[in-house]
């Protein structure tokens, strides 16, 4: 983010040492003036005469003594003060790249995120799913997972007993003691399906393809091994296959799949037309707290066929829905209009409402009330996007000033269309998974998360002030990774107007807060975190140890920033292949991942 830098110190030393000048001429000035005023005109001529005698005479002595004195005794100008000009930077001997890298530590993440791309992941490691190739069980700080050095990826999900991530290729990889205790790197299992995205449950992940089609399999390889398998086509005409491993293939009729997201035992699937489905997303056990948005669908109550077969949310049709997201037993649905929709269990307000112990859930898509938050405030708000995870759930809002009753919208300096964001969160609190500072046992109210909203920043680009927005708010079970929205620059040395050997590329912040008991933020310590903050960057060893660079007697603390989306060439110096890649989070069950994305 930028700031107005500030003016050297011999520029305020200058500016002092004019006031003290102008400040000795007035008092001398003063008393000249004092000395040499005339005597009280009152006084009767022959009696003005003696006295203005003496009264010259006295001036004479008076001045001859003042003039002396001043010959003396006067102060001598002060000496001129030698103002020295901030010098750039420079270490002597350095290439403009090499400098670069010295002055600043952002400029060196964004460069290594391009030079050595792949996973680092920390957190709980019971499952060896953090560092299958170590036996401590839980990884404090971020570690590279050798495995995916290099590797670019569409997707991942980590749980505390299994890992899922999706390949550039669009091909499914699994590791971790949940998949197969014998695994000591990932594996993959379903190939060939061009899949962009994963999602996980209880047992079973669930996977969609390019094309629309949605794939769930069970986590374990014994039971991808021991299932149906089911026949697949080949590219030779009128010839078929089995399948090496046990899924299922999750359809709409006639619906194309676009977005998907999961629960403990449901998932949502939201199709390119707008409408909403829901499925049961575990072998484990039926969903029954509402999440499946079908008032009385229960596992005694379910329509003739397939278990996981999918449900059309009628409550939603002809809303549009564009983003969904679920938390472990409740789902939220966001309309173009920034309508939100809340349904499932509502034990610990993670719906927006204050939870009842007469009825906990509520198995029907309710419009949430968020035009309450803003009564009275002259500001119109809409909900930009939607999380949650765990039992919490979040909104990111644009407040839009408006006009008052009775206020002039011609008039000067009202601010009329002036954008506020912000961010609001409910839910469970007590591991500080709700930003706000404070260890709420259960929020219903959406409350504000001071340090995400009402932010707002310079940009050269557009020369104007802009708010900071949320890109992407990524939740776990108990702990959550927001990436902003900032102003990034990736560009230096790419053009002669970015040719300076000062000027630097730096990301997007990125703040961590919630539960800690696995140490899945990052920051050394265990203790739970209630209000968003930094950690220190990935490869801490060469930023100086614990985020930490010296510089002279002081030292600067740095923090990690993600590297926003560009088009670079890989590897060391540029020299590998032309990719369009980025940085992105992923917070799991007790475990925490930053990887390179396509």
């Amino acid at each position: 983010m930028n700031s107005i830098r500030p003016r050297p110190r011999a520029f305020y030393e200058a500016c002092r040492a004019k006031r003290i000048d102008s400040s000795r001429y007035a008092a001398n000035k003063q008393l000249r003036e004092k000395h040499i005023s005339s005597s009280n005109p009152s006084l009767s001529p022959f009696r003005h005469t003696i006295v203005g005698f003496g009264v010259a005479v006295a001036v004479g002595s008076i001045y001859h003594v003042w003039h002396e004195s001043t010959k003396l005794h006067a102060e001598s100008p002060p000496a001129p003060v030698d103002i020295k000009i901030e010098k750039t930077k420079r270490n002597t001997g350095l290439t403009k790249e090499e400098n670069r890298d010295s002055i600043s530590s952002q400029h060196l993440q964004v460069k290594r995120s391009w030079e050595s791309p792949g996973v680092y992941t920390w957190g709980s490691n019971s499952g060896r799913v953090a560092a299958p190739d170590i036996e401590d069980n839980v990884v404090r700080l971020p570690r590279r997972l050798p495995f995916f050095d290099d590797v670019l990826l569409r997707d991942i999900k980590l749980d505390r007993t299994f890992g899922a991530a999706i390949t550039e290729k669009g091909d499914l990889l699994q590791w971790g003691s949940g998949y197969s205790p014998d695994a000591k790197q990932p594996v993959p299992t379903l190939t060939g399906k061009d899949l962009v995205s994963v999602e996980t449950s209880k047992d079973r992940i669930i996977a969609l393809a390019k094309n629309g089609k949605v794939y769930s399999l069970p986590v374990s390889k014994e039971d991808q091994a021991s299932g149906s398998k089911p026949s697949e086509s080949s590219w030779i005409p009128f010839l078929s296959s089995t399948s090496n491993i046990s899924y299922r293939l999750i359809q709409p009729s006639n619906e194309k799949v676009s977005s998907i997201s999961s629960g403990l035992e449901h998932a949502l699937l939201l199709t390119n037309t707008g409408r909403l489905f829901s499925v049961a997303s575990s072998s484990d056990a039926f969903p029954d707290r509402g999440q499946m948005g079908i008032p009385g669908l229960s596992w005694t109550t379910r329509p003739p066929g397939a278990y996981d077969q999918p449900h059309e949310i009628t409550t939603l049709r002809g809303f549009d829905v564009t983003a969904i997201a679920t938390g472990d037993h409740h789902s939220l649905a966001l309309d173009r209009e920034g309508r939100v929709f809340a349904f499932g269990d509502n034990s610990s307000g993670q719906l927006g409402f204050e939870p009842s112990s007469e009825s906990p859930c509520i198995d029907a898509p309710s419009l949430l009330p968020l035009q309450r938050l803003y009564a009275g405030t002259a500001l119109s708000p809409k909900v930009t996007s939607i999380a949650a995870g765990g039992s919490n759930s979040f909104f990111t809002v644009d407040a839009t000033r408006v006009a008052k009753p009775g206020e002039d919208p011609s008039a000067p300096g009202t601010g009329l269309g002036r954008v506020t964001a912000d961010t609001w969160s409910c839910g469970l609190g007590i591991m500080g998974t709700l930003g706000t500072g404070r260890w709420t046992h259960v929020q219903g109210t959406p409350t504000k998360i001071k340090a995400l909203s009402g932010l707002f920043e310079y940009d050269e680009n557009t020369n104007r002030v802009v708010p900071i927005r949320l890109k992407r708010l990524s939740v776990g079970a108990t702990h959550v990774s927001a990436t902003m929205d900032n102003v990034t620059h990736v560009a230096a040395g790419t053009s002669s107007a970015t040719d300076s050997e000062n000027d630097t590329n730096w990301g997007a912040d990125v703040l961590w807060w919630g539960g800690n008991e696995f140490w899945q933020l990052g920051m050394g310590k265990r203790n739970n975190v209630a209000v968003p903050g930094y950690i220190a960057p990935l490869d801490v060893e060469g930023e100086g140890g614990k985020g930490k660079a010296r510089g002279g007697k002081k030292e600067r603390e740095h923090r990690f920033q993600i590297t926003p989306r560009h088009v670079v060439r890989l590897g060391e110096g540029g020299g590998g292949r032309k990719v369009s890649v980025e940085q992105r989070v992923e917070c799991g069950r007790g475990v925490s991942a930053v990887y390179s994305g396509v």
